[in-house]
């Protein structure tokens, strides 16, 4: 019965996330981008703390580090390309020399 409510609670957000995004307008996609860089900023400080403590504590287990691994990947690769589209938007305000 819980895997059935997860998986329900997982596709009503995968659903309600396509929705938000397909319906935000051009101007906000950098305001946004900055905010979800943030949040990945603050994800990367806690994978790092995940990782770390694997490291000092030696009883912890393995599923901890493979997920801290994972999430500082995933919000490594999430942080670089906000900055990157965000340079990039920046750019072509820029006028002409």
């Amino acid at each position: 019965m819980t895997i059935i409510y997860l998986i329900t609670i997982f596709a009503m957000t995968v659903f309600l996330g396509f929705e938000l995004i397909t319906k935000v307008p051009a101007t906000l996609h950098t305001p946004l981008m900055s905010g979800s860089n943030a949040i990945s900023g603050i994800t990367i400080v806690g994978a790092v703390g995940v990782l770390l403590t694997h490291l000092l504590i030696e009883d912890v287990g393995i599923i901890p580090f493979i997920l801290g691994a994972i999430a500082l990947f995933f919000a490594t690769v999430n942080v670089v390309g906000g900055f990157l589209v965000s340079h990039r938007m920046l750019e072509k305000f820029r006028g002409k020399k």
